[in-house]
């Protein structure tokens, strides 16, 4: 028979009902398909469903395992493309660019896991269904035949809300382009204090998306600090001015300390704004009414040290998942963020250091701290 990729051979009858058997009635294999939260099967040498679990099962839509036994994962699977040839699942033109069609071969061809991502097209009745799957493909040996153990995943969604913030950012960044040219040209025609205030609103806004761009890849080169030489006063006045009407402070005492007037730092004003808030927003919401919360900056060992305290201590359950991303006291989906980004924009994007320290006695202090002048070691 006629392949475009892989062996198009199969099994027969009498061999695949003896595979079967002998995978039914091994105890490990049959307690992994059991046991595994995930989608499972295992493939004889010739790529054909010997075995497959509940989960996989239910992606299927069959509740027979006896429907599924023989057919090639993208036939169980109802692969636009697998009818294409005699052979079916694997012989096909498409095949070669499958990704896991590639994780079978390679496996069974090396005798080492493989792990793809598969874009599938598969047909469910009238319509078509596009699916992303992670496949890992395992071989191992039974009584002197060679079989692979498949793991599935699903991660269709991921993948499609990876691909749509892909679409959002860049989008937004066209438009956010477009937006702060218009307020350039607006200050340069009329340099009144509307436009001016329209042309730092746009400019901030480009940058938040910026900083949301790369929290969302998690990854910091994906970001350009814009560094400019900046005074502790000025920023702490920036963000005192932030804070005016902001709904945290509520009925706290939030008190703003003169920084430093002789020492300047180089780096990104809007990342600074970012970590030093979020450090203010964490103090106010642990803080109850009337509670006074305090924030300023000093020079320490030539660095400029920017600290928040409040009054209340970290339960010590807590303190190792300050940092840690996901990770919050707060029941609501997508909480977990502040901290995380605290410590990934201060020292991976900023090259600064970010700590705190808490206590029953002290209460907890968020710092971050940066080299003073043009020394500074953030990221360019």
């Amino acid at each position: 028979m006629e392949t475009f990729f892989a062996p198009a051979e199969r099994t027969t009858d009498d061999q695949l009902a003896e595979e079967i058997q002998i995978i039914s009635n091994n105890p490990m294999i049959s307690g992994l398909l059991q046991s595994a939260g995930g989608m499972l099967a295992v493939l004889d040498e010739r790529r054909q469903l010997v075995a497959l679990n509940d989960s996989l099962l239910k992606l299927l839509g069959v509740d027979d395992p006896a429907q599924a036994f023989g057919l090639r994962l993208g036939e169980a699977l109802n692969c636009i493309y697998a009818a294409e040839e005699p052979a079916g699942c694997g012989t096909t033109k498409w095949c070669s660019s499958c990704g896991a069609a590639i994780a079978i071969v390679a496996s069974l061809s090396d005798n080492q896991p493989a792990e793809r991502i598969c874009a599938l097209s598969s047909r469910r009745g009238a319509r078509q269904e596009d699916l992303a799957l992670r496949v890992k493909a395992q071989p191992f040996s039974l009584t002197g035949s060679r079989y692979l153990l498949i793991f599935i995943q699903d991660i269709t969604r991921e993948q499609q809300r990876a691909a749509l913030e892909r679409i959002f950012f860049h989008d937004v960044n066209n438009l956010l382009c477009m937006l702060v040219g218009a307020s350039e040209l607006l200050v340069t025609r009329d340099p009144s204090e509307l436009a001016l205030t329209i042309n730092r609103g746009a400019h901030r806004l480009h940058k938040e998306i910026a900083i949301q761009r790369c929290l969302s890849e998690d990854e910091a080169h994906s970001y350009r600090p814009l560094n400019e030489e900046i005074s502790p006063t000025e920023m702490l006045a920036e963000l005192q001015a932030q804070f005016v009407n902001h709904p945290a402070a509520g009925n706290r005492k939030l008190c703003f300390q003169n920084g430093p007037s002789e020492v300047t730092i180089y780096t990104d004003r809007y990342l600074i704004s970012r970590i030093v808030s979020n450090m203010i927003i964490n103090a106010l919401e642990a803080s109850h009414e009337q509670d006074p919360v305090s924030v300023w900056a000093e020079r320490k060992e030539g660095q400029v040290v920017f600290s928040v305290w409040n009054g209340q201590q970290i339960p010590e359950s807590v303190v190792g998942r300050i940092f840690q991303r996901n990770s919050s006291t707060k029941e609501q989906p997508g909480r977990g963020v502040g901290t995380y980004s605290m410590k990934f924009l201060g020292e991976d994007v900023l090259g600064g250091s970010v700590w705190f320290t808490t206590s029953a006695l002290d209460g907890t202090t968020f710092r971050f701290a940066l080299p003073e002048g043009e020394g500074s070691c953030s990221r360019s």
